[in-house]
């Protein structure tokens, strides 16, 4: 398969980069400890929720009337974005977490790869396969939001 899409190609290296950094325990020193402290933790924190909030309007402007106009320009948006999502979790953290922040990180990355493979890499032009693949990947971007939303809650909660 080759891959003629610039953003999948630059998601694909980033996401491997990070997963190499994650298993060589590769790490900055001086992001390390600015992910350790507070404040830091909630301004990247914000920067990653809001990253995953925008990626949302890709569907507004598919399902509301007066926005269609823009889906195909807001469709570009949200792929180059998708392709720069493992800088955003990686300046908020160097690893996947432990417990439902390691569920969270494994569906995060999993939506991530599977919006890569969209269907203008795959070049099929099946309904079925392109139903499946839309489906698989709304409801990976619900689960990743709702527990995006839990984390958050917990991290306010519990300080």
């Amino acid at each position: 398969m080759v891959i003629n899409s610039k953003s999948t190609l630059i998601g694909l290296v980033l996401v491997s980069v990070f997963f190499l950094q994650f298993l060589l325990k590769l790490e900055w020193h001086w992001l390390f400890e600015l992910q350790q402290q507070e404040m830091y933790k909630r301004w990247s924190g914000l920067v990653l929720a809001l990253f995953i909030a925008f990626q949302w309007i890709l569907t507004l402007t598919r399902v509301i009337k007066r926005f269609k106009k823009h889906a195909m320009s807001m469709q570009a948006i949200h792929k180059w974005l998708g392709a720069f999502s493992p800088l955003f979790f990686y300046m908020h953290s160097m690893s996947l977490g432990y417990g439902y922040l390691l569920l969270l990180s494994y569906i995060f990355f999993s939506n991530t790869l599977l919006g890569y493979f969209n269907l203008d890499i795959i070049k099929n032009n099946s309904d079925l396969l392109f139903k499946g693949w839309m489906i698989t990947h709304v409801a990976l971007s619900i689960i990743v939001t709702i527990m995006m939303v839990f984390h958050i809650t917990m991290v306010f909660y519990y300080k």
